[in-house]
């Protein structure tokens, strides 16, 4: 009974350093675009149009810290690392967080803060204005990312964030428009986002639950022969 309350001790602190690293990692990767596009900014490295090179700079990491989070929990479901699980969320906020500057971008840098350009840009360019509406469905994400509106809302908070895959949808569907065809990542996130999407597929998520408890069980006999 000694012996084994320090060991239970030591792996408590391991989990909680380990969910410290995490979160720490979660914030420095989200961070880096920014700093990235901060320093181009300080040096002239934003090109020839830097409008629309800061639009790309801050669109393409809200895709794809959004699609990070959706990858969250089929990583958990593979190999049971469910100490991802608190990244959801951070990289859910960076993501409004980038989708909030990229929208500033368009509406300050780019119209102006004009609104009857800004509406004229948003109402006659189907790809701005499919970005408009993904950015309006996720301001009630962003805002409900807690455990107080978790608490409160119930099983509508889990009905509420369903509404993260119709908004990867059109997030997908506003870059596939933005870049128009001339740039081989939105081929590469549509692969990715549709992987993600079969993982969480009920056949498909039963077998892999099926394979972790089976790899599971393995790697626990192993270690009793041990």
């Amino acid at each position: 009974m000694q012996l084994s309350q320090p060991i239970t001790n030591i792996r408590k602190l391991d989990r909680r350093t380990t969910a410290k690293l995490l979160r720490l990692g979660g914030h420095l990767l989200a961070l880096y675009p920014l700093a990235s596009l901060l320093w181009a900014y300080r040096t002239n490295g934003l090109g020839a149009d830097p409008v629309r090179e800061i639009l790309l700079r801050t669109g393409e990491p809200a895709l794809v810290f959004l699609i990070l989070s959706l990858a969250i929990t089929p990583l958990g479901i593979l190999f049971g690392w469910k100490q991802l699980y608190p990244l959801r969320r951070i990289f859910g906020l960076y993501t409004f967080m980038y989708v909030a500057l990229h929208f500033t971008t368009f509406i300050w840098l780019d119209y102006g803060l004009n609104l009857q350009f800004i509406l004229d840009g948003v109402l006659e360019q189907n790809f701005a204005l499919i970005g408009f509406v993904a950015f309006l469905l996720l301001i009630p994400l962003a805002v409900t990312s807690n455990r107080w509106s978790q608490k409160k809302l119930g099983k509508k908070w889990s009905m509420l964030h369903k509404l993260v895959f119709l908004i990867v949808a059109l997030a997908l569907i506003h870059f596939w428009w933005l870049v128009k065809n001339v740039y081989y990542m939105p081929f590469f996130y549509t692969a990715v986002v549709l992987l993600l999407l079969t993982l969480r597929w009920t056949p498909v998520k039963q077998k892999a639950l099926h394979w972790q408890r089976n790899r599971r069980n393995r790697r626990q006999r192993t270690i009793k022969e041990l």
